[in-house]
Protein backbone atom coordinates (compact mmCIF):
# COMPACT_ATOMS: atom_id res chain seq x y z
CA UNK A 1 0.00 0.00 0.00
CA UNK A 2 2.80 2.22 0.67
CA UNK A 3 6.67 1.81 0.90
CA UNK A 4 7.62 3.30 4.00
CA UNK A 5 5.33 4.59 7.11
CA UNK A 6 6.12 7.51 9.76
CA UNK A 7 4.45 8.24 12.63
CA UNK A 8 5.83 11.42 13.83
CA UNK A 9 5.76 12.25 17.60
CA UNK A 10 5.65 16.16 17.29
CA UNK A 11 4.04 18.41 14.57
CA UNK A 12 7.74 20.05 13.67
CA UNK A 13 8.63 16.46 13.05
CA UNK A 14 5.61 15.85 10.46
CA UNK A 15 6.62 18.92 9.27
CA UNK A 16 10.32 18.04 8.62
CA UNK A 17 9.08 14.74 6.95
CA UNK A 18 7.22 16.81 4.41
CA UNK A 19 10.25 18.80 3.37
CA UNK A 20 12.41 16.07 3.44
CA UNK A 21 10.28 13.69 1.52
CA UNK A 22 8.71 16.60 -0.84
CA UNK A 23 9.69 14.73 -3.95
CA UNK A 24 8.07 11.91 -3.49
CA UNK A 25 4.75 13.56 -2.39
CA UNK A 26 4.37 12.36 1.41
CA UNK A 27 0.44 11.65 1.63
CA UNK A 28 -0.54 12.79 5.85
CA UNK A 29 -3.28 10.71 7.64
CA UNK A 30 -4.79 10.77 10.30
CA UNK A 31 -8.41 8.87 10.65
CA UNK A 32 -7.57 7.16 7.15
CA UNK A 33 -10.89 6.78 5.96
CA UNK A 34 -10.54 8.51 3.25
CA UNK A 35 -7.25 8.00 2.37
CA UNK A 36 -6.86 4.00 2.82
CA UNK A 37 -10.03 3.72 0.60
CA UNK A 38 -8.21 5.59 -2.58
CA UNK A 39 -5.39 3.51 -2.12
CA UNK A 40 -7.51 0.24 -2.24
CA UNK A 41 -9.27 1.25 -5.38
CA UNK A 42 -6.06 2.33 -7.25
CA UNK A 43 -6.70 5.63 -7.18
CA UNK A 44 -3.62 6.85 -4.75
CA UNK A 45 -0.52 4.60 -4.43
CA UNK A 46 1.81 6.95 -1.94
CA UNK A 47 5.70 5.83 -1.52
CA UNK A 48 5.52 8.01 1.88
CA UNK A 49 2.86 8.03 4.39
CA UNK A 50 3.18 10.25 7.28
CA UNK A 51 0.96 9.43 10.53
CA UNK A 52 -0.28 12.27 12.75
CA UNK A 53 -2.36 10.98 14.77
CA UNK A 54 0.39 9.66 17.61
CA UNK A 55 1.08 13.85 17.68
CA UNK A 56 -0.44 15.17 21.25
CA UNK A 57 -2.82 17.89 22.12
CA UNK A 58 -4.39 17.96 17.89
CA UNK A 59 -7.66 16.51 19.45
CA UNK A 60 -8.71 19.11 21.46
CA UNK A 61 -12.28 21.53 20.88
CA UNK A 62 -11.43 25.06 22.59
CA UNK A 63 -13.34 28.54 23.17
CA UNK A 64 -10.76 31.17 23.09
CA UNK A 65 -10.96 34.76 24.23
CA UNK A 66 -12.57 36.14 21.27
CA UNK A 67 -15.20 33.68 21.06
CA UNK A 68 -14.38 31.55 18.81
CA UNK A 69 -13.99 27.56 18.26
CA UNK A 70 -10.90 25.61 17.81
CA UNK A 71 -10.86 22.57 16.32
CA UNK A 72 -7.64 20.74 16.29
CA UNK A 73 -6.58 18.53 12.48
CA UNK A 74 -7.32 15.17 15.04
CA UNK A 75 -10.76 16.66 16.34
CA UNK A 76 -12.75 13.07 15.18
CA UNK A 77 -16.36 13.73 14.43
CA UNK A 78 -17.71 11.44 17.15
CA UNK A 79 -15.60 14.26 19.41
CA UNK A 80 -17.61 16.82 17.67
CA UNK A 81 -21.08 15.48 18.91
CA UNK A 82 -19.97 14.72 22.14
CA UNK A 83 -18.92 18.22 22.85
CA UNK A 84 -21.01 20.31 24.85
CA UNK A 85 -19.49 23.21 23.47
CA UNK A 86 -20.33 22.82 20.12
CA UNK A 87 -24.06 21.21 21.06
CA UNK A 88 -24.42 24.53 22.65
CA UNK A 89 -22.61 26.87 20.23
CA UNK A 90 -21.74 24.77 17.00
CA UNK A 91 -24.87 22.92 16.75
CA UNK A 92 -25.10 22.70 12.30
CA UNK A 93 -21.89 21.22 12.14
CA UNK A 94 -22.45 18.97 15.31
CA UNK A 95 -25.27 17.50 13.26
CA UNK A 96 -23.03 17.05 10.12
CA UNK A 97 -21.22 15.04 12.18
CA UNK A 98 -23.88 12.89 13.23
CA UNK A 99 -24.79 12.38 9.43
CA UNK A 100 -21.06 10.92 8.50
CA UNK A 101 -21.08 7.48 8.00
CA UNK A 102 -21.53 5.17 11.19
CA UNK A 103 -20.06 5.10 14.92
CA UNK A 104 -16.93 3.19 13.39
CA UNK A 105 -16.25 5.59 10.67
CA UNK A 106 -16.93 8.96 13.14
CA UNK A 107 -14.32 7.23 15.76
CA UNK A 108 -11.20 7.67 13.17
CA UNK A 109 -12.28 10.10 10.32
CA UNK A 110 -11.43 14.33 11.45
CA UNK A 111 -13.21 16.87 10.62
CA UNK A 112 -9.78 18.56 9.15
CA UNK A 113 -9.62 15.33 6.82
CA UNK A 114 -13.39 16.07 5.92
CA UNK A 115 -12.17 19.22 4.65
CA UNK A 116 -8.55 18.55 2.90
CA UNK A 117 -10.14 16.35 0.59
CA UNK A 118 -12.89 18.34 -0.53
CA UNK A 119 -15.25 16.37 -1.66
CA UNK A 120 -18.27 18.64 -2.17
CA UNK A 121 -20.58 16.21 -0.90
CA UNK A 122 -18.28 16.42 2.33
CA UNK A 123 -20.63 16.72 5.17
CA UNK A 124 -18.93 18.68 7.53
CA UNK A 125 -17.75 21.94 4.86
CA UNK A 126 -21.50 23.01 4.62
CA UNK A 127 -22.04 23.83 7.68
CA UNK A 128 -18.75 25.01 8.68
CA UNK A 129 -19.03 27.27 5.63
CA UNK A 130 -22.29 28.72 6.98
CA UNK A 131 -20.55 29.55 10.25
CA UNK A 132 -18.09 31.48 8.58
CA UNK A 133 -14.78 29.18 9.33
CA UNK A 134 -11.14 29.57 8.66
CA UNK A 135 -8.67 27.50 8.81
CA UNK A 136 -4.96 27.61 9.62
CA UNK A 137 -2.32 25.89 7.39
CA UNK A 138 1.38 25.21 9.18
CA UNK A 139 4.70 24.83 7.50
CA UNK A 140 8.34 25.45 8.07
CA UNK A 141 8.62 29.15 7.14
CA UNK A 142 5.12 29.74 9.39
CA UNK A 143 1.29 29.74 9.53
CA UNK A 144 -1.72 31.52 7.25
CA UNK A 145 -4.93 31.80 7.51
CA UNK A 146 -7.41 31.25 4.73
CA UNK A 147 -11.25 31.72 4.37
CA UNK A 148 -12.61 28.93 3.27
CA UNK A 149 -13.33 31.29 0.00
CA UNK A 150 -9.57 31.49 -0.29
CA UNK A 151 -9.41 27.59 0.55
CA UNK A 152 -11.46 25.70 -1.57
CA UNK A 153 -10.22 25.70 -5.27
CA UNK A 154 -12.74 22.88 -7.03
CA UNK A 155 -13.53 19.87 -6.21
CA UNK A 156 -11.11 17.87 -4.31
CA UNK A 157 -9.24 20.60 -4.91
CA UNK A 158 -6.89 23.12 -2.06
CA UNK A 159 -5.34 26.22 -1.35
CA UNK A 160 -2.68 23.59 0.54
CA UNK A 161 0.65 23.18 -0.33
CA UNK A 162 2.76 20.38 -0.60
CA UNK A 163 4.83 21.08 3.00
CA UNK A 164 1.69 22.31 4.64
CA UNK A 165 -0.73 20.39 7.17
CA UNK A 166 -3.93 21.50 8.44
CA UNK A 167 -3.34 22.63 12.25
CA UNK A 168 -6.69 24.65 13.54
CA UNK A 169 -10.37 25.17 11.83
CA UNK A 170 -11.41 28.30 13.89
CA UNK A 171 -15.22 30.39 13.23
CA UNK A 172 -17.47 32.12 15.63
CA UNK A 173 -19.29 30.22 18.14
CA UNK A 174 -22.85 31.03 17.76
CA UNK A 175 -24.37 33.39 20.21
CA UNK A 176 -27.69 33.40 22.41
CA UNK A 177 -29.35 35.37 19.50
CA UNK A 178 -28.03 32.96 16.84
CA UNK A 179 -29.90 29.59 15.45
CA UNK A 180 -28.72 27.33 12.87
CA UNK A 181 -29.60 23.56 11.13
CA UNK A 182 -27.90 21.00 8.25
CA UNK A 183 -30.01 18.76 6.78
CA UNK A 184 -28.55 16.04 4.46
CA UNK A 185 -30.24 13.63 1.90
CA UNK A 186 -28.81 10.45 0.70
CA UNK A 187 -29.55 7.43 -0.78
CA UNK A 188 -30.21 5.68 2.66
CA UNK A 189 -29.65 6.17 6.53
CA UNK A 190 -27.04 5.85 6.95
CA UNK A 191 -23.49 5.31 5.44
CA UNK A 192 -24.90 7.70 2.26
CA UNK A 193 -22.52 10.32 0.40
CA UNK A 194 -25.15 13.26 0.13
CA UNK A 195 -26.96 13.96 -3.03
CA UNK A 196 -27.75 17.28 -1.49
CA UNK A 197 -27.10 18.65 1.87
CA UNK A 198 -28.04 22.40 3.21
CA UNK A 199 -26.92 24.29 6.21
CA UNK A 200 -28.77 27.45 7.63
CA UNK A 201 -27.12 29.87 10.30
CA UNK A 202 -29.83 33.11 11.27
CA UNK A 203 -28.96 36.18 13.79
CA UNK A 204 -32.19 36.72 14.82
CA UNK A 205 -33.72 39.73 16.34
CA UNK A 206 -37.57 38.67 18.43
CA UNK A 207 -38.96 36.77 15.14
CA UNK A 208 -37.09 38.52 12.64
CA UNK A 209 -34.22 37.54 10.82
CA UNK A 210 -31.57 40.59 11.26
CA UNK A 211 -28.54 38.09 9.21
CA UNK A 212 -28.46 34.74 6.75
CA UNK A 213 -25.99 32.37 6.31
CA UNK A 214 -27.39 29.91 3.49
CA UNK A 215 -25.05 27.00 1.87
CA UNK A 216 -25.82 24.09 0.17
CA UNK A 217 -23.11 21.32 -0.74
CA UNK A 218 -22.93 18.43 -3.18
CA UNK A 219 -24.86 20.93 -6.28
CA UNK A 220 -21.44 22.60 -7.44
CA UNK A 221 -17.72 21.89 -7.61
CA UNK A 222 -17.31 23.63 -3.85
CA UNK A 223 -19.79 24.43 -1.49
CA UNK A 224 -22.21 27.60 -2.82
CA UNK A 225 -23.38 30.14 -0.89
CA UNK A 226 -27.16 31.51 -1.64
CA UNK A 227 -26.52 35.46 -1.11
CA UNK A 228 -29.54 36.23 -3.52
CA UNK A 229 -31.73 34.07 -1.00
CA UNK A 230 -29.93 35.37 1.72
CA UNK A 231 -30.44 38.85 0.98
CA UNK A 232 -34.05 38.14 0.77
CA UNK A 233 -34.29 36.47 3.93
CA UNK A 234 -32.60 39.37 5.87
CA UNK A 235 -35.07 41.77 8.15
CA UNK A 236 -38.43 39.46 7.26
CA UNK A 237 -40.41 37.20 9.72
CA UNK A 238 -40.20 33.52 8.28
CA UNK A 239 -43.51 32.92 7.21
CA UNK A 240 -44.72 29.96 4.97
CA UNK A 241 -44.43 32.77 2.12
CA UNK A 242 -41.03 34.27 2.79
CA UNK A 243 -39.42 30.61 3.77
CA UNK A 244 -40.98 28.92 0.65
CA UNK A 245 -39.22 32.20 -1.83
CA UNK A 246 -36.15 31.89 -0.17
CA UNK A 247 -35.93 28.48 -0.85
CA UNK A 248 -36.71 28.96 -4.07
CA UNK A 249 -34.13 31.13 -4.82
CA UNK A 250 -31.43 29.06 -3.27
CA UNK A 251 -32.34 26.31 -5.72
CA UNK A 252 -31.63 29.06 -8.17
CA UNK A 253 -28.50 29.68 -7.29
CA UNK A 254 -26.84 25.78 -7.88
CA UNK A 255 -25.44 24.41 -10.93
CA UNK A 256 -25.92 20.61 -9.86
CA UNK A 257 -24.78 17.69 -11.94
CA UNK A 258 -26.50 14.53 -13.36
CA UNK A 259 -24.55 11.42 -11.88
CA UNK A 260 -25.30 7.80 -10.37
CA UNK A 261 -26.95 9.00 -7.38
CA UNK A 262 -29.64 11.60 -9.41
CA UNK A 263 -29.65 14.35 -11.82
CA UNK A 264 -29.53 17.93 -12.23
CA UNK A 265 -33.22 18.03 -11.99
CA UNK A 266 -33.62 15.76 -9.14
CA UNK A 267 -31.11 17.79 -6.93
CA UNK A 268 -31.91 21.16 -7.67
CA UNK A 269 -35.60 19.77 -6.77
CA UNK A 270 -34.22 18.94 -3.50
CA UNK A 271 -32.04 21.42 -2.36
CA UNK A 272 -35.21 23.86 -2.65
CA UNK A 273 -36.68 21.14 -0.31
CA UNK A 274 -34.21 20.71 1.63
CA UNK A 275 -33.71 24.40 2.21
CA UNK A 276 -37.37 24.90 3.15
CA UNK A 277 -37.45 22.24 5.56
CA UNK A 278 -34.47 23.91 7.32
CA UNK A 279 -35.94 26.87 7.61
CA UNK A 280 -39.21 25.45 8.84
CA UNK A 281 -37.65 23.33 11.23
CA UNK A 282 -36.08 26.61 12.54
CA UNK A 283 -39.05 28.67 12.53
CA UNK A 284 -40.81 25.73 15.21
CA UNK A 285 -37.96 25.52 16.94
CA UNK A 286 -37.44 21.56 16.11
CA UNK A 287 -33.66 21.03 14.79
CA UNK A 288 -32.85 19.45 17.89
CA UNK A 289 -34.64 17.11 17.20
CA UNK A 290 -32.30 15.58 14.61
CA UNK A 291 -29.50 14.10 17.31
CA UNK A 292 -30.68 12.39 20.38
CA UNK A 293 -29.72 13.37 23.89
CA UNK A 294 -26.95 10.52 24.17
CA UNK A 295 -25.85 10.12 21.23
CA UNK A 296 -24.44 6.42 20.57
CA UNK A 297 -20.29 6.60 20.25
CA UNK A 298 -19.00 2.92 20.41
CA UNK A 299 -16.15 4.37 22.85
CA UNK A 300 -16.89 1.65 25.47
CA UNK A 301 -15.33 2.85 28.92
CA UNK A 302 -12.94 4.96 27.14
CA UNK A 303 -13.31 9.00 26.45
CA UNK A 304 -12.87 8.53 22.62
CA UNK A 305 -9.51 10.31 22.54
CA UNK A 306 -7.06 7.93 21.86
CA UNK A 307 -4.04 7.70 24.11
CA UNK A 308 -0.67 8.78 23.08
CA UNK A 309 2.07 6.14 23.96
CA UNK A 310 4.96 6.21 21.46
CA UNK A 311 7.90 8.47 22.98
CA UNK A 312 9.92 9.28 19.82
CA UNK A 313 9.01 8.79 16.17
CA UNK A 314 8.65 5.46 14.81
CA UNK A 315 9.66 4.56 11.30
CA UNK A 316 7.91 1.55 9.01
CA UNK A 317 9.09 0.32 5.61
CA UNK A 318 8.18 -2.52 3.52
CA UNK A 319 11.00 -3.99 4.00
CA UNK A 320 9.43 -4.96 7.04
CA UNK A 321 13.16 -5.16 9.47
CA UNK A 322 11.06 -2.50 12.07
CA UNK A 323 8.45 -4.70 13.93
CA UNK A 324 4.80 -4.00 15.04
CA UNK A 325 4.86 -4.56 18.29
CA UNK A 326 1.14 -4.28 19.98
CA UNK A 327 -1.32 -5.77 22.41
CA UNK A 328 -3.97 -8.53 20.62
CA UNK A 329 -6.42 -9.72 23.10
CA UNK A 330 -4.18 -9.54 26.02
CA UNK A 331 -1.15 -10.99 24.61
CA UNK A 332 2.01 -8.99 23.43
CA UNK A 333 2.56 -10.07 19.60
CA UNK A 334 5.54 -8.87 17.87
CA UNK A 335 4.47 -8.60 13.90
CA UNK A 336 7.36 -8.46 10.85
CA UNK A 337 6.50 -7.71 7.28
CA UNK A 338 3.22 -5.98 8.10
CA UNK A 339 4.28 -2.37 7.70
CA UNK A 340 2.29 -1.75 4.55
CA UNK A 341 -0.63 -3.57 5.31
CA UNK A 342 -4.44 -2.72 7.06
CA UNK A 343 -4.92 -3.52 10.52
CA UNK A 344 -7.12 -6.12 9.21
CA UNK A 345 -5.03 -7.88 6.74
CA UNK A 346 -2.36 -8.27 9.83
CA UNK A 347 -4.80 -9.86 11.73
CA UNK A 348 -5.81 -11.96 9.29
CA UNK A 349 -2.69 -13.05 7.40
CA UNK A 350 0.03 -12.33 9.94
CA UNK A 351 -1.91 -13.45 13.37
CA UNK A 352 -4.54 -15.99 11.72
CA UNK A 353 -7.34 -13.96 13.34
CA UNK A 354 -9.53 -14.87 10.71
CA UNK A 355 -12.71 -14.15 12.43
CA UNK A 356 -12.47 -10.34 11.66
CA UNK A 357 -13.71 -10.81 7.88
CA UNK A 358 -13.25 -8.62 5.28
CA UNK A 359 -16.24 -7.54 3.20
CA UNK A 360 -15.78 -4.63 1.11
CA UNK A 361 -12.12 -3.17 2.55
CA UNK A 362 -14.09 0.49 2.29
CA UNK A 363 -15.59 1.39 5.44
CA UNK A 364 -18.97 -0.19 4.02
CA UNK A 365 -19.49 -2.78 6.02
CA UNK A 366 -18.48 -3.11 9.48
CA UNK A 367 -17.85 -7.28 9.34
CA UNK A 368 -13.75 -5.75 10.29
CA UNK A 369 -14.96 -4.45 13.49
CA UNK A 370 -12.07 -4.47 16.51
CA UNK A 371 -11.11 -2.49 19.11
CA UNK A 372 -8.37 -0.26 18.68
CA UNK A 373 -7.37 1.10 22.31
CA UNK A 374 -10.94 0.72 23.78
CA UNK A 375 -12.68 2.01 20.96
CA UNK A 376 -14.58 0.61 17.86
CA UNK A 377 -13.25 1.08 14.49
CA UNK A 378 -13.15 -0.44 11.10
CA UNK A 379 -9.60 -1.92 11.10
CA UNK A 380 -9.63 -2.06 7.09
CA UNK A 381 -9.23 1.91 7.23
CA UNK A 382 -6.46 1.28 10.13
CA UNK A 383 -2.84 0.95 9.11
CA UNK A 384 -0.95 -1.86 10.64
CA UNK A 385 1.60 0.03 12.36
CA UNK A 386 -1.33 2.18 13.86
CA UNK A 387 -1.52 -0.94 16.25
CA UNK A 388 2.01 -0.22 17.31
CA UNK A 389 2.26 -0.10 21.45
CA UNK A 390 -1.36 0.29 21.18
CA UNK A 391 -4.10 -2.33 22.87
CA UNK A 392 -6.30 -4.17 20.39
CA UNK A 393 -9.46 -6.57 20.68
CA UNK A 394 -10.52 -8.56 18.26
CA UNK A 395 -14.09 -11.46 18.36
CA UNK A 396 -11.47 -13.72 19.21
CA UNK A 397 -10.37 -11.98 22.23
CA UNK A 398 -13.92 -11.30 23.80
CA UNK A 399 -14.59 -14.64 25.57
CA UNK A 400 -13.13 -15.15 29.36
CA UNK A 401 -11.18 -18.35 28.42
CA UNK A 402 -14.05 -21.08 27.62
CA UNK A 403 -17.16 -18.77 28.81
CA UNK A 404 -17.90 -16.77 25.67
CA UNK A 405 -19.35 -12.83 26.16
CA UNK A 406 -23.14 -12.90 27.12
CA UNK A 407 -23.68 -11.23 23.31
CA UNK A 408 -21.85 -14.02 21.49
CA UNK A 409 -24.30 -16.58 23.98
CA UNK A 410 -27.34 -14.60 23.02
CA UNK A 411 -26.73 -14.68 19.28
CA UNK A 412 -26.73 -18.44 19.18
CA UNK A 413 -29.81 -18.84 21.84
CA UNK A 414 -31.56 -16.54 19.87
CA UNK A 415 -30.20 -17.82 15.76
CA UNK A 416 -28.72 -14.51 14.73
CA UNK A 417 -26.06 -16.11 12.53
CA UNK A 418 -27.35 -16.90 9.27
CA UNK A 419 -24.57 -17.49 6.93
CA UNK A 420 -22.20 -15.77 9.87
CA UNK A 421 -19.71 -13.77 7.65
CA UNK A 422 -21.49 -10.47 8.87
CA UNK A 423 -21.50 -11.69 12.72
CA UNK A 424 -18.10 -11.12 14.46
CA UNK A 425 -18.61 -7.48 13.48
CA UNK A 426 -22.39 -6.81 14.98
CA UNK A 427 -20.86 -8.91 17.97
CA UNK A 428 -18.20 -6.53 18.25
CA UNK A 429 -20.29 -3.45 17.56
CA UNK A 430 -22.91 -4.76 19.96
CA UNK A 431 -20.10 -5.16 22.54
CA UNK A 432 -19.20 -2.10 22.52
CA UNK A 433 -22.47 -0.73 23.03
CA UNK A 434 -22.82 -2.85 26.48
CA UNK A 435 -19.54 -1.38 28.11
CA UNK A 436 -20.94 1.87 26.59
CA UNK A 437 -24.39 2.20 28.26
CA UNK A 438 -26.20 -0.03 30.51
CA UNK A 439 -29.46 0.50 29.44
CA UNK A 440 -29.49 0.86 25.68
CA UNK A 441 -32.91 2.04 24.02
CA UNK A 442 -34.10 -0.07 21.06
CA UNK A 443 -33.16 3.28 19.31
CA UNK A 444 -29.66 3.13 20.51
CA UNK A 445 -29.15 -0.39 19.39
CA UNK A 446 -29.96 0.36 16.29
CA UNK A 447 -27.67 2.80 15.97
CA UNK A 448 -24.84 1.20 17.03
CA UNK A 449 -25.40 -1.26 14.55
CA UNK A 450 -25.93 1.27 11.39
CA UNK A 451 -22.31 0.81 10.43
CA UNK A 452 -22.66 -3.00 9.96
CA UNK A 453 -24.39 -4.83 6.84
CA UNK A 454 -25.90 -8.32 7.16
CA UNK A 455 -26.03 -9.47 3.28
CA UNK A 456 -28.75 -12.03 4.92
CA UNK A 457 -31.06 -9.79 5.94
CA UNK A 458 -31.30 -11.05 9.83
CA UNK A 459 -31.36 -7.81 11.15
CA UNK A 460 -34.62 -9.24 13.28
CA UNK A 461 -33.08 -11.85 15.28
CA UNK A 462 -29.48 -9.55 15.55
CA UNK A 463 -31.52 -7.01 16.91
CA UNK A 464 -33.50 -9.60 19.41
CA UNK A 465 -29.76 -11.00 20.67
CA UNK A 466 -28.35 -7.26 21.45
CA UNK A 467 -31.30 -6.92 23.48
CA UNK A 468 -31.67 -10.16 24.95
CA UNK A 469 -27.68 -9.34 25.97
CA UNK A 470 -28.62 -5.98 27.71
CA UNK A 471 -31.37 -7.58 29.73
CA UNK A 472 -34.16 -6.08 28.00
CA UNK A 473 -37.37 -7.28 26.84
CA UNK A 474 -36.42 -8.92 23.51
CA UNK A 475 -38.68 -7.93 20.22
CA UNK A 476 -42.34 -9.32 19.85
CA UNK A 477 -42.27 -10.60 16.09
CA UNK A 478 -45.46 -8.61 14.41
CA UNK A 479 -47.95 -10.96 13.15
CA UNK A 480 -50.04 -10.64 10.20
CA UNK A 481 -53.46 -12.13 11.52
CA UNK A 482 -54.71 -15.13 9.00
CA UNK A 483 -57.70 -14.39 7.35
CA UNK A 484 -60.32 -17.19 7.61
Amino acid sequence: MWQTYYAPHSLNEALDLLVEYREEIPRLIAGGTDLIVGIEQGLHAPKIVIDISRIPKLDTITLDAQKRIHLGPLVTHNQVINSKLCVERAFPLVQACWEIGAPQIRNRGTVAGNLVTASPANDTITPLWALDATVTLQSMHGSRCLTFEEFFKGARQTAIEPDEILVDISFPAMADYQIGTFLKFGLRHTQAVSIVNVAVVLSMFTDIVTRARLTLGSVAPTIVRATDAERFLTGKVMTQEVIARTAALAAQTIMPITDLRGSAEYRRYMAETLMRHALESLSQGTENDSIPPKPIMLWGKTDGHFPIRLNHSTTHSERGNEPIVTTVNGETKTIYGASNKTLLRMLREDLNLTGTKEGCAEGECGACTVFLDGIAVLSCLVPAPRAHQSEIITIEGLANGDKLHPLQQTFIDEGAVQCGYCTPGFIMSGAALMAERNYPTHDDIKRAVSGNLCRCTGYYKILQAIEKACGLNPLKQKTTPRKA
